[in-house]
């Protein structure tokens, strides 16, 4: 595998301005995680993280005597977020972990970076990069990326008992950067230790769900995390991972064409909301694609489309053709919306009908006679219809 060589996000003005004011007091700033592993791999980044053998109150006293905006965004675990130029960098003092609670940590600082190495989740996101790309690899991880390896550092049990969503972030790991069957010791860890995303929360299982369900080809890992019983504490209804072949690659489509079991689509759409904490859309969402209308169908006729389209909107039924492999279908929709409604109230009281409920019931008749004649009457029409029947 090549040197990291100068990547753009290590030689551009905002990256040359950080590097200098955090180094100007005898530190090693250095990149670390993602941009170095994805920088080797020939990818492109926009996470830049840095680690720092110097306190974060010093780190924010130089950034901000050169005109840098800082964050104090996790201070008390050594974390800043400086902003230069646009672009944001994180940037962490060295440290180790005195004790862990999930995800979070009672840390200490540290200008050890072995030591600093030894806590993180993999080898291939323990690579660090200085400001000449010059490489510090203290957990073999660039060996790792060029065999296509992901492996926990040090010992994979004890880092999953750290955060239990590592559990989740090793298989999405596996599956980007990993060739060949997974590393044995950390998929029995992962086996072992899934009973404990139960106790994680929604919103972090959600996240790491939602990024596995957006690779490109996710059936084959979701598979693995079935067979180490790990997709069964996300979806604890039950699965179908045929639904995925068709689907597009939407993570709430594919969540939708994958889920079943339980009381029925809609009761088990519940459960997943609640359960990964979907927002109200989201929920909403994903209960209509679990619980589709009977007249839904791959080869509707033009009247049945639009009708289905004025029920529900374009949005909902373009998530059931694309969850269901009908390109075909959601091309013809932005070509059939049908307009709306053209009556008010205020046209009933200008024809003569007096306040109350029978307007609403008398509109509520022209609009079903409307909808049911595909839409052909126009405004003047309908009006028409309406001083008639009001009268």
């Amino acid at each position: 595998m090549q040197a990291l060589g100068q990547q753009p996000w290590l030689t551009s003005q905002a990256s040359r301005a950080v590097l200098a004011a955090l180094a100007s007091a005898g530190a090693t700033p250095r990149f670390v995680g993602g941009c170095v592993r994805d920088g080797l791999l020939g990818q492109s980044s926009a996470d830049l993280d840095m680690a720092i053998d110097q306190l974060p109150e010093d780190n924010m006293r130089l950034l901000q005597a050169i005109g840098v905006k800082v964050i104090p965004t996790g201070l008390k675990h050594g974390t800043i977020t400086a902003i230069s130029h646009g672009q944001q960098f994180e940037i962490t003092t060295l440290r180790v972990d005195v004790k862990t609670f999930g995800r979070h940590a009672k840390v200490a600082f540290t200008d050890d970076w072995h030591r600093d190495a030894a806590r993180r989740d993999f080898t291939i996101n323990a690579i660090y990069a200085d400001r000449d790309g010059r490489i510090f690899d203290p957990t073999g991880g660039r060996e790792d990326l060029a065999a296509g390896r992901v492996r926990f550092v040090g010992e994979a049990a004890q880092r999953i008992a750290e955060d239990k969503l590592r559990i989740l972030r090793f298989f999405r790991f596996q599956a980007r950067f990993g060739r060949g069957a997974p590393d044995a010791q950390a998929l029995a860890a992962c086996a072992a230790a899934a009973p404990g995303i139960d106790g994680l929360s929604g919103e972090r299982v959600r996240a790491e769900t939602f990024k596995i369900l957006a690779l490109p080809a996710p059936g084959a890992i979701l598979a693995r995390m079935a067979g180490a019983g790990v997709l069964q504490r996300i979806l604890p209804n039950g699965f179908d991972l045929a639904g995925l072949e068709k689907c597009d690659g939407d993570p709430l489509r594919r969540l939708s064409a994958m889920a079943v079991g339980g009381g029925g689509g809609a009761e088990t759409a519940d459960v997943i909301a609640e359960r990964l904490r979907l927002s109200n859309q989201q929920a909403r969402r994903l209960a209509f694609m679990m619980s589709p209308p009977k007249a839904f169908a791959s080869d509707m006729s033009g009247p049945a489309l639009r009708q289905l389209l004025y029920d529900h909107g374009p949005d909902a039924i373009t998530d059931l053709a694309l969850q269901q492999g009908l390109p075909e279908l959601a091309g013809r929709i932005e070509g059939a919306i049908p307009p709306h409604f053209p009556l008010h109230g205020r046209d009933a009281l200008a024809a003569g009908m007096a306040p109350g409920p029978e307007v609403g019931r008398l509109l509520q008749s022209l609009e079903q006679q409307w909808r049911e004649d595909d839409f052909r009457a126009g405004r003047e029409q309908l009006l028409a219809l309406l001083k008639n029947q009001a009268v």
